[in-house]
């Protein structure tokens, strides 16, 4: 059994302090907000997230997991501080670092006998060398020594649990290699893909995953755009080219593009170092401008369909920035409400689970009950976060319930030719307008199952 501290409850920090409270580590978690603590005291979570709750409050009630916003409860005695803290973007594009700066002089200030600080938050490239020169010189006034281990999280917000638990790979970053291997022992159980590297390559090794995902989110939207004037299907060209190994299947589902608390802010981030190093990263700023054009390429179709949008009543189905979490940061929902309340609008949203955080920054929108709900009255629907509960709507009844029939599915979880079958003015992203390659999409599925 191992003490560890975890600074920061949020979506990495608390499925990291969970996580390894269940392997019979002693694990306090520490957050600022008082709030928060007090909720997650009673066996209340501050977020969602699958299968995350209940691990909490099996090993709060063993004594594992406790919680606290005393830094001198916390750091005393703690053996792996791991920073959990957020980054968030500044005014340029640059990851704002205040939290870090406030976390490192706590731990200073309050750390007594040598333990190793591990940084779970995605940082600049250099910050743990700042980081780390920061502790050993106060750690050296006090007679405390410290080590700092670069330690990424690959975690994905609605399967985190399952991700830390069942790990790609742990990367792992020091200029001291044995705070490296501690930490590493503490991953063993999981995995034995383990990465030892210095600081700094650990740290691009976050940023460079995150824009390549989402750089690969961008091409397949932006030969989603091309398929839409050439009449090609985007879903069958994404399943043509995954089937190569050299490309994969993976992120290649065009769509409304990507959002949450990584994606966004990693690659303005990478953006900003390379800018202010002297480069000229186009290919990052290029992922950023189609992801943007993903939204408003909504609103186009919109107005093709239905005219001025003024007056208007549009249903949006789903509002978290992807299934099974009630994160709304950057989601393409959050956008669309902004952009169709210019347009004069009439706006209702049903979420399963992100209703009351987007209530919280969405004026003049209706939040209903369900999807059916939603759909009554209204002159367009747009799917824009495939819920599971979304893929067996009663799509009879939906189209029965709408002034006008418009569908826009910004996903592609339904069936073009099915969706125009049951009456409905069915677009979809990169699809065909319409259902003349039905029959070859039939043959295709046919011939995939044969092979």
């Amino acid at each position: 059994m191992r003490r560890i501290t975890v600074l920061g409850v949020g979506y990495v920090g608390l499925v990291t302090g969970a996580c390894f409270a269940d392997l019979g580590n002693q694990v306090i978690c520490l957050d600022v907000i008082p709030e928060k603590i007090e909720k997650l005291k009673r066996g209340e979570l501050p977020i969602y997230e699958p299968g995350l709750e209940e691990m909490v409050q099996r090993n709060a009630a063993a004594g594992r997991l406790t919680f606290t916003i005393e830094y001198a409860e916390a750091i005393s005695n703690a053996e792996f501080i791991f920073v959990a803290v957020g980054t968030p973007s500044g005014v340029d594009g640059e990851a704002d670092l205040k939290y870090i700066r406030s976390a490192v002089e706590n731990i200073a200030a309050h750390l007594k006998s040598y333990a190793i600080i591990v940084n779970r938050s995605t940082v600049p490239v250099g910050t743990g060398d700042s980081t780390a020169q920061t502790l050993i010189e106060r750690g050296k006034k006090q007679g405390v020594d410290f080590q700092v281990v670069s330690n990424p999280e690959f975690t994905r917000e609605g399967s985190a649990v399952y991700d830390f638990l069942n790990p790609d790979r742990v990367v792992l970053g020091s200029v001291d290699l044995h705070a490296a291997e501690a930490v590493a022992d503490l991953y063993r159980v999981f995995t034995k893909n383990l990465m030892l590297t210095d600081l700094r390559t650990a740290e691009m090794i976050k940023y460079a995953s995150n824009a390549f995902l989402a750089m690969k989110i961008s091409f397949i939207n932006e030969i989603a755009s091309i398929c839409e004037k050439l009449g090609a299907d985007v879903k069958l060209v994404a399943q043509g080219m995954g089937m190569d190994a050299r490309i994969g299947a993976a992120f290649l589902n065009a769509g409304l593009g990507y959002g949450g608390s990584c994606f966004p802010k990693d690659v303005k981030a990478l953006t900003y170092m390379a800018e202010v190093n002297g480069l000229h990263p186009q290919l990052l700023r290029a992922v950023m401008d189609i992801n943007r054009d993903q939204r408003r390429r909504v609103i186009l179709h919109l107005r093709e369909l239905l005219g001025n949008l003024r007056g208007k009543t549009i249903g949006l189905l789903g509002l978290a920035f992807k299934p099974n979490t009630d994160d709304i940061r950057e989601a393409a929902a959050i956008d669309l409400a902004h952009m169709l309340s210019n347009e004069g609008a009439n706006l209702r949203a049903y979420d399963p689970v992100a209703m009351d955080n987007a209530h919280q920054i969405l004026d003049g929108v209706k939040f209903c009950n369900d999807a059916y709900q939603v759909a009554a009255g209204a002159d367009a629907v747009v799917l824009v976060t495939e819920w599971n509960e979304f893929r067996q709507l009663d799509m009879p009844r939906l189209y029965a319930s709408m002034a006008r029939k418009i569908f826009l599915d910004g996903r592609n979880i339904y069936d073009p030719a099915e969706m125009r079958a049951h009456g409905f003015e069915y677009r979809g992203v990169g699809r065909p307008l319409n259902d003349a390659p039905h029959e070859a999409l039939q043959l295709n599925d046919a011939a995939v199952a044969i092979t």
